[in-house]
């Protein structure tokens, strides 16, 4: 029998341009899919847009739309999901962003992108100068922040919107590429694969996506 597995967007689901290819690497499995922004007009996701101090997070919405939002207005959101899903029966649940969150109270394994990029950079490249794909500007310095603390001694951090379009990404890889990175980090789940491949082409350095990493976490542990 396929093992179920709840996948939790930030956004609001479907999240089609992520969940097609994580489901290539997967197996038999069978994903239940919910969003932190579900059921919310614009009017309403408006509202959870950051102020300096917040922690931001950059989403997707159902139509196509990338919106920035305070990760504290979508906690008990996403818990009330975990919960919603384990009574379910699912398996495992995978957070589908790379950000930053508290310890969520789950009875099945919960998997964090975020520690899961991190834990395979720092094991993998520790020694090396890491530059970092962040979608905002302002969350550069999150991302200086939180690398620096998970042990990384010299990164780089540039800003490209995944959802805006490929040429934002090829842009800011040349540029880190261009400050001495030796290994390119896509720290958000909506870089894709077409992504990471053009820019390894581009700049002829070893490229790391969060959707990928996850998915084989998955299929690792559940496939």
């Amino acid at each position: 029998m396929a093992c179920k597995i709840g996948a939790i967007t930030i956004g609001q689901s479907p999240r089609t341009d992520v969940l097609h290819e994580i489901k290539e690497l997967l197996g038999d499995v069978v994903i239940e899919e919910r969003g932190a922004l579900d059921g919310l007009s614009i009017e309403e996701i408006q509202k959870f847009a950051p102020s300096e101090s917040d922690y931001m997070l950059v989403t997707r919405l159902r139509d196509g739309r990338s919106v920035q939002i305070a990760e504290k207005y979508i906690l008990e959101r996403m818990q009330a999901h975990i919960d919603s899903l384990c009574r379910q029966g699912v398996d495992g649940i995978l957070l589908l962003c790379t950000g930053e969150f508290p310890a969520f109270a789950c009875a099945k394994p919960l998997l964090y992108p975020q520690r899961l990029l991190q834990y395979f950079v720092t094991g993998a490249v520790s020694d090396q100068r890491v530059g970092i794909l962040t979608p905002a500007p302002g969350q550069i310095q999150q991302a200086i922040v939180r690398w620096t603390q998970n042990g990384q001694k010299d990164i780089l951090v540039e800003a490209a919107n995944p959802y805006a379009g490929e040429a934002q990404v090829t842009q800011a890889s040349l540029a880190l590429k261009q400050q001495g990175a030796q290994i390119v980090v896509m720290d958000c789940i909506g870089y894709t694969c077409t992504m990471k491949n053009a820019v390894a082409k581009l700049t002829g350095l070893p490229v790391v996506l969060p959707r990928t990493v996850a998915a084989r976490t998955v299929a690792e542990l559940f496939s």
